[in-house]
């Protein structure tokens, strides 16, 4: 498996570019988050989907049947610039056939703290706090 990883991104016009991976299908990014999700929004969903995959395969290697897994974020930017993070909060609900909390708390904690390599590229001093929510 290769550990270098390629996008590109064209601009569109106003603030609109449009990205991905060369070659593949691409997704519109809106630097005035009137037409689609803004950059800082992409980050916050580059970093839940990152771990929402770890956590799908962490369960079916428990061998529970995920039924539904939805990830809700939540980040805090610096008043001043740059405006980056300061923290950012998961939400993860899940639900599934022979989930308990002992298994999604695993599966979740493995994923933000060791496997997820999004959340292991942001700077050291944010804050990325999770909690979870069987449904």
């Amino acid at each position: 498996m290769s550990l270098t990883r390629d996008a590109e991104i064209v601009w569109e016009g106003k603030l609109l570019f449009r990205g991905g991976a060369p070659g593949k299908p691409t997704s519109l990014i809106d630097g005035n988050s009137d037409e689609a999700p803004s950059p800082v929004v992409t980050l916050l969903l580059a970093g839940a989907a990152c771990a929402a995959s770890d956590v799908v395969l962490i369960l079916e290697k428990m061998r529970v049947g995920l039924e539904s897994l939805k990830v809700l974020a939540h980040g805090l930017r610096r008043e001043k610039e740059p405006r980056r993070f300061e923290k950012i909060h998961y939400i993860f609900e899940l639900a599934g056939e022979g989930l308990d909390m002992l298994k999604a708390e695993r599966a979740v904690n493995l994923s933000v703290e060791k496997y997820c390599s999004v959340l292991a590229s942001l700077a050291p001093d944010i804050e990325v706090t999770h909690e979870i929510r069987l449904v």
